[in-house]
């Protein structure tokens, strides 16, 4: 379902996926730094959630200012206050700090108290390719919900002993999962894109669904 999001004076574009029985919580999911909300990975996800009964809003914010990217998201989730039940937030690369920063402000407002849920972090760019000793992490170790990483070892913008070293500092529940010579763009010699993206849709929904049982326990 394709509808627009009141932003400023403009309209973020934006689409629903919806299940076929009455949801229990949803996600929203926004794209990196290229892209739009109909990035391949973005629109595999939310069919793979959606069909598992969980609704899914994903949207387009283009600009390259993370603080303008951080307010778009910020508008997006208290637009969807009433709609997305139990939320939880997924984004790739420069979206993920966006939510990450979005979460942390909304928690030290208390606008998100019991709302956001949950954070998952699709190739979270913690660094430049060329820049690792400048370190993106002020938000991650601020958070306190639920956070998953899914990350290629080969990734550039990511290395693989930094993110575990952040990750070892964080307080909020974490887990970290590794796609095996994966790159920036989760793309793996030898391996289809599809064949990737069973492998990171079968560990954000089993995490999701592991921190919904968690909560009713």
């Amino acid at each position: 379902v394709k509808v627009k999001i009141p932003f400023g004076n403009k309209y973020l574009d934006a689409i629903f996926s919806v299940p076929e029985k009455k949801p229990t919580y949803g996600v929203i999911l926004t794209h990196g730094a290229g892209g739009d909300m109909n990035f391949p990975h973005l629109v595999s996800l939310a069919a793979y959630l959606a069909s598992r009964g969980v609704l899914c809003l994903r949207f387009t914010c283009k600009c390259l200012n993370v603080a303008y990217r951080t307010k778009a998201f910020k508008t997006v989730v208290v637009r969807s206050d009433q709609i997305l039940p139990k939320l939880r937030f997924m984004a790739r690369s420069m979206g993920s700090r966006a939510a990450a920063s979005v979460i942390h402000q909304m928690s030290q407002n208390d606008d998100g108290d019991g709302f956001i849920q949950g954070l998952v972090c699709l190739s979270y760019p913690l660094h430049q390719p060329t820049l690792p000793n400048k370190i993106r992490d002020e938000d991650l170790l601020l958070i306190r919900c639920p956070v998953l990483f899914v990350s290629g070892s080969a990734d550039k913008m990511c290395e693989k002993q930094l993110l575990e070293d952040v990750v070892s500092k964080m307080k909020a529940p974490k887990k970290i999962h590794w796609i095996d010579k994966a790159n920036h763009g989760m793309a793996v010699k030898g391996r289809t894109t599809d064949n990737v993206m069973e492998e990171i849709n079968a560990q954000v929904f089993s995490w999701l669904r592991e921190n919904v049982q968690l909560e009713h326990e």
